[in-house]
């Protein structure tokens, strides 16, 4: 995916050689899993991977885009009952209708789209998509709305056009992201902090299963609800808690004989997650990269015991990563297929990939997708 590819594919289309064209990244997270929805920390960076968008307004009130990976178009008006029958049209449409209700002023425009990011690896393609064109419209239309508001445009149009409930993190770390630094949110104060992430003698390696599990929303859903009724249980006891970021192992244990069994893994799962990433902001600034990765393995673990959102797929290569002394890797994203994201020393990188790709192929009939991935700046005009 290039520049030129898209500019080439706008002016084929609609005969115009001059649109404005935005880029936004999609993004890795270090740890710091399914607690953006708890009120606790997360820690993401960009990637040099994403999505780039040609866009020109089109004095009306229509937007004509063209997806040029699907090759499929869309055309819709601005107004609720417009929504788009096409999935990824409906994100573009959401940021529309969600900068709208902030009373900001959107016009018709042309667009032409494609991206890198891999689809369902999760790197977060679909918050990709939707920083680039927030970013877009916010400086072609000068409607001067800061970043942070960007990212929940992002998040609403995934709450209210796509029917997922996602968090905020991935909007964030499309819009924020810097070059050499992973990024701790706070998802509760939303106060964040930039660590330099330069691990020297390291690569970061993300293995794609290439499987997707059925999941994602209702199990999502179903795993928010667990950790909101361990958090409501808990607060009975320490009015302090508001979600389960603000608990601890013991204030779970309290009410362990109030809250089902499956609850109570959730909420441990969480709570324990949130001290890892403290114990990695720590590591990170000394760069001691071997915690980090002690602490990777934890999540995975966490992930596949506690909150059941690993695989069968998932697992074998996170095993096969400890068979080999990768020095951390665990699930990524929201599970149930996707990719492991794995630090890797140098000269054992080389071997890891060959010895993962063959035992994985032998097992499962495919070879796991191989991403490299550098962490690299946020949504930007090119």
């Amino acid at each position: 995916m290039t520049k030129d590819t898209v500019l080439n594919k706008f002016k084929e289309i609609f005969g115009d050689s001059n649109p404005e064209v935005f880029t936004s990244p999609g993004r890795i997270n270090l740890i710091g899993e399914h607690t953006d929805y708890n009120g606790s920390f997360v820690f993401p960076g960009a990637i040099d991977k994403g999505m780039i968008a040609a866009i020109k307004l089109n004095g009306t009130d229509k937007i004509k885009a063209h997806a040029l990976d699907l090759d499929e178009k869309s055309e819709f008006g601005l107004n609720e009952e417009d929504l788009p029958k096409e999935g990824w049209a409906k994100y573009i449409f959401g940021v529309c209708r969600e900068i709208i209700k902030r009373g900001g002023k959107v016009e018709g425009f042309d667009t032409v789209f494609s991206g890198d990011v891999p689809l369902g690896a999760g790197m977060s393609s679909s918050a990709a998509l939707e920083s680039t064109y927030a970013f877009a419209l916010n400086e072609m239309l000068d409607l001067g709305i800061d970043k942070f508001e960007l990212a929940k445009i992002g998040q609403a149009t995934e709450h209210n056009y796509v029917g997922v409930k996602c968090g905020i993190m991935d909007q964030f770390a499309s819009l924020f992201g810097k070059k050499g630094h992973l990024i701790r949110l706070d998802t509760k104060s939303m106060e964040y902090e930039y660590f330099p992430f330069d691990p020297e003698g390291y690569k970061l390696v993300l293995l794609d299963t290439r499987v997707t599990h059925e999941l994602a929303s209702s199990a999502y859903n179903k795993r928010r609800e667990s950790c909101e009724r361990a958090a409501k249980a808990i607060s009975k006891n320490h009015s302090e808690v508001e979600f389960l970021r603000d608990a601890s192992m013991d204030m779970l244990n309290e009410v362990k004989s109030d809250i089902t069994e499956e609850d109570y893994m959730r909420a441990q799962y969480v709570i324990e997650e949130t001290q890892r990433v403290r114990d990695v902001s720590d590591a990170l600034q000394r760069h001691d990269y071997e915690t980090v990765g002690q602490k990777m393995y934890e999540t995975h673990h966490g992930m596949s015991k506690l909150y059941e959102v690993s695989c069968e797929e998932l697992d074998f290569l996170n095993d096969l990563a400890k068979k080999h002394n990768v020095t951390g890797s665990r699930v990524m994203g929201g599970g149930f297929g996707g990719c492991t994201i794995n630090l890797v020393k140098d000269e054992l990188y080389d071997q890891f990939v060959i010895d993962a790709k063959a035992e994985f192929k032998e097992k499962y009939g495919h070879e796991p997708k191989v991403y490299d991935v550098v962490i690299s700046d946020g949504a930007r005009k090119l």
